[in-house]
């Protein structure tokens, strides 16, 4: 089957970007290719804001190499925007009349409602943060849109960005003048406090693009962080200004052997850091954190939503994302559906004892661990646990954060004590004691179902936990068909039943007169 593909030329203030999304059976996208240049579009403006020949031809050639590249991927059809550079531009017309001429591409420019409009777009159809403020600084304008439950309260465009800051202020100066920061420092608070809805907000702060990508790399790298991947990681105000710092203090050659830094990013690095941190001073919001999401994503999602019934769902992000990942990795259905059954039947049993208490959201993370269990059995059955906890935990899930993303991982991929402990052993701080007992019986829980569900055909019927005279437990297994392969993998893994339990278990198995088995398409 023939998967539809679209091409997206953004063409920023600070760079010009080619991304090839293909989209699969349903309707999840995918980066076929992202490749970029740092045209630096904003430094070709004069003061009266007209755009130069020689920054008129920059954009040219690099159209004209990025739209034939766009065509040897066989697209359905190729969207080319442009941001505050071009939208800024007093001979914005003549701009556009070029590359249509030139290039014999429509080239729209973006309003900055617009622009802020899709990188919001993008924050709140893939992260499960209600309520928020986003910001993405680009070269030559900052976006910042205060969302409440997922709907839009406020925004705005500022007319400055990380190049047209770096010119303003550190023209002819080192990246890291003390002056030069103190006088941008003032400057953008200014700015910032004319948004009366912006101070005091106590809410996320969501960096959106490649400036604040970077901070967010740099830091994990400083801290051995232990898994990869960007989106919907968070650090805090402290994490924040440490890395700001940090750049501050290195030279300009420091920065180029900085792991996290990009090398087009050096000189404008520190600009994007005042406004971080400035404006999350203002907002008073104790947390920064990461989009891997922006403008483009924006684009395609609602172009998605726009014609496909709940592509995306605002309010379900990660149902789908783990709808997505079952699809991709081709679990069975009526095996992923058992498991989640006898589950939900093993924690019924096990809660009406008063042994374990398990909160809802963890109770999702179950269905969701169930579902997509061992998924990565394809690559190696031998190593599968292994394969699993590491795809999940480095795979930048929509809707999990990094905390939650792990959990996922521990679940999905759980096989024994031993391995559960060595995988705990790189996320030290990130759970309690309490926190990591209860994964670790999910984990059982999820196992022994399983162990219950061995044939994939749906022999066991329904169980029953009942407290033995000797003061421990029985469970009493009703199944119909032929449940050899399920008692002698219960009785094997009764262990990590008997863990959750506390006590020793006892299993039996009483067949059913009905015989109907419901087998595996």
């Amino acid at each position: 089957m023939t998967r539809d593909r679209f091409g997206l030329l953004d063409v920023g203030s600070n760079t010009i970007r080619l991304v090839i999304f293909e989209m699969d059976d349903y309707q999840g996208i995918t980066e076929l290719q992202n490749i970029k240049t740092p045209a630096r579009l904003v430094q070709y403006l004069d003061t009266k804001n007209i755009m130069s020949e020689e920054g008129i031809n920059v954009l040219i050639t690099v159209l004209k190499s990025f739209t034939k590249i766009a065509e040897s991927y066989k697209i359905k059809d190729l969207i080319a925007i442009a941001t505050a550079a071009i939208r800024q531009s007093t001979n914005r017309d003549v701009i556009i009349a070029r590359v249509k001429k030139e290039v014999d591409l429509e080239l729209t420019i973006l309003t900055e409602q617009k622009e802020a409009y899709f990188g919001n777009y993008a924050v709140r159809y893939t992260m499960d943060i209600p309520d928020g403020v986003s910001i993405d600084i680009g070269g030559g304008s900052t976006e910042v849109t205060y969302f409440k439950n997922k709907e839009i309260k406020e925004a705005h465009s500022f007319p400055f960005g990380t190049v047209s800051l770096q010119k303003q202020f550190f023209d002819e100066k080192k990246h890291n003048d003390k002056k030069a920061i103190k006088k941008a420092r003032k400057w953008v608070n200014e700015q910032l406090k004319t948004l009366d809805w912006l101070e005091n907000l106590s809410v996320p702060l969501i960096g959106i693009g490649g400036s604040a990508r970077n901070y967010a790399e740099i830091y994990q790298r400083e801290t051995d962080y232990p898994i990869a991947g960007i989106h919907e990681y968070q650090m805090f105000k402290d994490d924040l200004d440490e890395t700001f710092d940090l750049l501050v203090k290195s030279s300009m050659e420091e920065l180029g052997d900085l792991d996290g830094l990009s090398e087009d990013r050096r000189d404008i690095i520190i600009p994007a850091g005042i406004v971080f941190t400035e404006l999350i001073n203002v907002m008073e919001a104790k947390s920064f954190a990461i989009s891997n999401r922006g403008l483009r994503e924006g684009i395609i999602l609602e172009r998605l939503n726009q014609e496909y019934d709940d592509a995306y769902d605002l309010f379900g992000i990660k149902r789908q994302t783990v709808q997505r990942l079952f699809k991709q990795y081709d679990i069975r259905p009526i095996s992923a559906h058992q498991r989640i059954i006898l589950a939900d039947r093993l924690i019924e049993l096990i809660k009406d004892k008063g042994i374990l208490d398990i909160k809802d959201e963890h109770l999702y993370l179950l269905h969701y661990g169930a579902t997509l269990y061992y998924l990565s059995s394809y690559i190696e059955d031998d190593s599968k646990s292994q394969h699993t906890f590491y795809i999940i935990s480095n795979t930048n899930l929509h809707g999990f954060n990094h905390s939650d993303r792990v959990r996922l991982a521990l679940l999905a991929s759980y096989k024994n004590r031993s391995l559960y402990k060595q995988y705990t052993s790189n996320f030290k701080g990130w759970y309690d004691k309490k926190e990591l007992d209860v994964l670790l019986y999910l984990g059982s829980i999820i196992k022994f179902a399983e162990a219950l569900s061995d044939s994939h055909v749906n022999f066991v019927h329904d169980m029953d936990l009942i407290e033995t005279d000797d003061d421990n437990y029985e469970l009493c297994v009703t199944y119909s068909g032929e449940a050899i392969a399920e008692e002698y993998r219960a009785n094997r893994h009764k262990n990590h039943i008997e863990r959750v339990l506390g006590k020793s278990l006892s299993i039996t198995f009483q067949k059913e007169l009905d015989e109907s088995v419901q087998t595996e398409v």
